[in-house]
């Protein structure tokens, strides 16, 4: 039996790539269709791009959006599929073949509808002039493909309100797989480090709050910085990406001595969480895999109330929650964080482990099962 497994495109490691790597083993004969890829993890007898591919457009994604849902309704292929299921953030749910895989049953995993269009306010992509100007049409068209699928799964309970809203579907909420196990097997993740990295844990503070993640604007490490402030402690600013000199700008006003790690491997970001005091994680996002990663490495979480971080915090076990814009609360958050067993919290992270998002998986979509379900029509 057949199957095809469709992602927007391939990147640098981030939350969606990491769960098509989990489908791609749950699901080991489904071929993989995507607009580009710049990862290069996959054969090429495998995965299969769009003729996105072949343009400079791969790389200015902002200007390949508004030819992405007529390109995802081109998808052709010589082989017979009998299903596709579809991880999608943008338009990837819109995917249709043309000829014999026409009518294919078709599933989406949901990481969320997309933000560009159906709320701006959280993305700051949906200010670009095409946004503004087709959003109208791009919801409509959006919320006819989004009829297309047999089912529907989200990634949180936040994301399912949002589909609710936005496409007036109904979703089951599969969390996505975070490598806890992996995190949680060594205690002592600086032992692992390069020499140069090394280095430059040991140059950093005994007690620091941390933030870890891209630098960019709505990921809001500014607030990571204040957080610090507030508490009296060093921060430590793990990541990279365009902003990287607004928050250095930012790091050299603040009362408090200011760290930046660029690029951390994986050791390298999990020996971080073991060491800091506490891990701040200021944006509202749709799940949130780094603050349940920082939770395996037993780091006391204070992340914001709103998104679906309200899901993966357990209130006075693995961390608080905060209104983030109130400093009062954010300061009273990070107290409360510093005194929480981080034994305890490292425990209770292992339900988003990658092994729970399997079962979830095969339980939802198992493979024997796939090619017997009810064929429809595209639009």
């Amino acid at each position: 039996m057949a199957g095809v497994l469709v992602h927007e495109w391939l990147g640098p490691i981030g939350g969606s790539e990491k769960v098509l790597d989990v489908l791609a083993e749950i699901y080991p004969e489904a071929d993989i269709y995507c607009l580009w890829d710049d990862a290069g993890n996959y054969s090429q007898e495998r995965l299969f791009e769009s003729f996105l591919a072949r343009t400079p457009l791969r790389r200015k994604k902002a200007l390949a959006l508004p030819a992405m849902p007529f390109v995802w309704r081109q998808m052709r292929s010589t082989k017979k599929y009998d299903w596709m299921l579809v991880s999608s953030h943008l338009f990837a749910h819109h995917a249709r073949f043309r000829g014999r895989n026409a009518s294919l049953p078709k599933y989406v995993y949901a990481h969320t509808p997309a933000r560009y269009i159906w709320e701006p306010e959280l993305d700051r992509r949906g200010e670009g002039l095409f946004i503004k100007g087709a959003g109208l049409a791009l919801k409509y068209l959006d919320r006819i493909r989004a009829a297309e699928p047999i089912e529907i799964a989200a990634n949180s309970k936040f994301v399912a309100e949002r589909i609710r809203k936005s496409w007036n579907r109904d979703a089951r909420v599969i969390y996505p797989p975070v490598d806890t196990e992996r995190i949680s097997s060594n205690s002592d993740w600086a032992s692992t480090l390069s020499n140069r990295e090394s280095e430059i844990f040991a140059s950093l503070p005994a007690e620091f709050v941390l933030g870890a993640s891209r630098f960019v604007r709505y990921k809001s490490l500014d607030i990571v910085i204040r957080a610090a402030e507030l508490s009296g402690l060093p921060a430590v600013i793990a990541g990279s990406g365009e902003g990287e000199a607004t928050l250095r700008a930012r790091a050299a006003a603040s009362s408090v001595p200011v760290y930046f790690v660029v690029k951390p491997t994986d050791a390298m970001l999990y020996a971080l969480y073991q060491k800091c005091s506490v891990y701040v994680f200021p944006p509202v996002e749709d799940f949130g895999i780094m603050p349940v990663e920082a939770a395996a490495a037993g780091a006391p979480v204070v992340a914001n109330r709103l998104g679906g971080t309200s899901e993966t915090v357990v209130e006075g076990i693995t961390g608080h929650l905060a209104t983030m814009q109130d400093e009062l609360e954010l300061k009273v958050a990070v107290e409360h964080a510093l005194e929480l067993d981080r034994r305890q919290i490292s425990e209770t992270a292992s339900r988003f482990s990658a092994e729970n998002f399997r079962r979830q998986m095969l339980d939802w979509l198992p493979t024997d099962s796939l090619s017997e379900s009810s064929t429809q029509k595209w639009k």
